[in-house]
């Protein structure tokens, strides 16, 4: 595609902060998502600040060339969750944490050396285009319930749904909802085709603050007329805001005399088998993101320097928050709309994101946000992703049915999906149809040779 930014541009230094506070937008609601769910007093600031020194180590092992963040890893969640269910106290939970993510790190260094001594090669033989290609549309449509979902809801409120026929039922919030996604999602679609100079290049931001308004609106009437179901922004967490995150290195010192062998024993059994798992979705977005910037990733900065760079983010980023850090899609997403690929972007992002975590009302507001504004983004985020990796089948030979079948079975296991437990390993949909298009690829590939 044609990028306004390449890797190497550079900015004005107020369009870079701007453009930096769009990237902080899109990857917030999945980053700070991850404390939430696992809960047990996690911090979402934390993660924030972890999330943001990740990147930045990402950044130096990869040599400043791959434009995307790393944010908090939702493939991590029932690792963490099984970190502090074995754990004797709430602060050993959070020692768990953190060896988990050291653990899932060593395999990533392990697989670097592996990859820098035998060199790419064997990627390209076992994951060419037409398996890459639809394992990186079903990344973002593996996300699209979420955004659809998203859309018709507050923090506060979902929608219900009907039990015959599966729909969401439209009450009086829920179109609502629906109103604040779709002001957002035109509005981002406008300023994206139709805008001029910057406005092209933020219409993230501008789309969000459409949205925003709209539901602030609302929620203004909803509170004057004692009317719920018109209250969309929750305003009300601006009470109990903190200023210092709780980094989770703090509460696990209180939790080392807590642990044992078999503790530690069971976290390896939780992080490690996961590490493997998203070693595999960690190729197919960087190669993802290769496609966008026109440079393959895989060969410049080189596979074993961004995994190096993945994974000790990701233990920086437990160590801190909490959370194992991996390559956000919504980034890439973010990247590909915009044609902004300028690291120095990310790593100004990242300085942000930092900062944030200690100043509260930022971090509030931006946890304000209501979650159908940010569904009306990420319809296009997840949606971008998706036809970028069908973007890749543009050249594959889909008339022979070596590659339908390879690209059939990936699409169909991955939508449908498809995700397997396997003792205490969950094999994402995602994972499991990379996997079986391999095999499939291998197979139909004896044929063409």
């Amino acid at each position: 595609m044609n990028l306004v930014y390449g890797v190497k541009d550079k900015p004005k230094a107020t369009q870079t902060i701007v453009f930096a506070i769009q990237q902080v937008l899109a990857i917030l609601a999945a980053t700070i998502a991850v404390p939430a769910i696992i809960g047990n007093g996690m911090s979402q600031s934390a993660a924030l600040f972890g999330a943001g020194v990740g990147t930045l180590v990402y950044q130096l092992f990869t040599k400043f060339r791959s434009p995307v963040f790393l944010g908090s890893s939702f493939a991590f969640l029932p690792s963490m969750g099984a970190a502090f269910a074995g754990a004797a106290s709430i602060s050993a939970g959070y020692v768990g944490l953190i060896v988990g993510a050291v653990m899932a790190g060593l395999v990533y260094v392990v697989i670097s050396l592996f990859v820098k001594f035998v060199g790419v090669n064997w990627i390209s033989k076992f994951m060419p285009p037409v398996v890459i290609g639809p394992t990186v549309a079903i990344i973002g449509l593996s996300l699209a319930g979420n955004a659809v979902g998203d859309t018709l809801k507050t923090a506060a409120q979902a929608p219900a749904v009907d039990a015959a026929t599966g729909a969401y039922v439209m009450d009086t919030h829920a179109w609502i909802c629906l109103i604040c996604a779709l002001v957002t999602l035109f509005v981002v679609v406008i300023a994206s085709v139709y805008g001029k100079k910057m406005a092209k290049l933020i219409p993230f931001i501008i789309g969000i603050g459409a949205g925003y308004i709209v539901a602030t609106v609302f929620t203004l009437i909803g509170n004057a007329t004692d009317n719920a179901a018109l209250q969309i922004v929750d305003f009300s967490k601006f009470k109990d805001m903190h200023w210092v995150p709780d980094f989770t290195f703090i509460e696990a010192f209180k939790g080392v005399k807590d642990i044992d062998a078999t503790f530690i024993g069971s976290i390896a059994v939780a992080y490690v088998p996961m590490a493997f798992v998203v070693f595999a979705e960690h190729i197919a977005d960087h190669k993802n993101l290769s496609s966008i910037i026109g440079s393959d990733l895989l060969e410049d900065p080189g596979l074993d320097k961004t995994l190096l760079g993945d994974g000790v983010g990701s233990m920086v980023g437990a160590f801190f928050g909490g959370c194992p850090n991996t390559t956000y899609g919504e980034s890439v997403g973010c990247v590909a709309i915009t044609g902004n690929a300028s690291v120095i972007t990310i790593t100004v992002t990242a300085i942000i994101a930092i900062l944030a975590s200690f100043f509260a009302p930022f971090v509030t507001f931006l946890a304000t946000i209501p979650a159908c504004v940010m569904g009306g983004v990420c319809v296009t985020l997840y949606g971008f992703i998706a036809v970028s990796g069908l973007k890749m089948l543009q050249k594959v030979d889909l008339g022979d049915n070596g590659n339908l079948f390879t690209a059939s079975t990936i699409l169909i296991v991955g939508v449908g999906g498809m995700k397997l437990l396997v003792g205490k390993v969950l094999l994402t949909a995602i994972a499991v149809a990379l996997l079986l298009g391999i095999v499939v690829n291998v197979v139909v590939s004896k044929k063409k040779n």
